[in-house]
């Protein structure tokens, strides 16, 4: 590596929106502010909600589901 080209490497706290907060490094030198973390997203935690596609199928039906094609 070249001398005194590169940021300098130091550490930050990272803090959530759920107030989970933790120190890592990073060449950003302020603090690091998430919307989202492991600790609150539904992946990590199991609580995913369960997206209603049916519904979304049925409206697309009505919507265009009398719409026939002539060939």
């Amino acid at each position: 590596m070249k001398p005194g080209i590169h940021p300098e490497y130091q550490t930050i706290t990272v803090s959530c929106a759920c107030g989970a907060e933790w120190q890592t490094r990073s060449t950003k030198k302020d603090e690091m502010r998430l919307e989202i973390c492991s600790s609150c997203h539904p992946f990590f935690t199991g609580k995913q909600r369960l997206v209603d596609t049916a519904g979304r199928v049925e409206r697309f039906q009505r919507k265009y589901g009398q719409i026939s094609r002539k060939r």
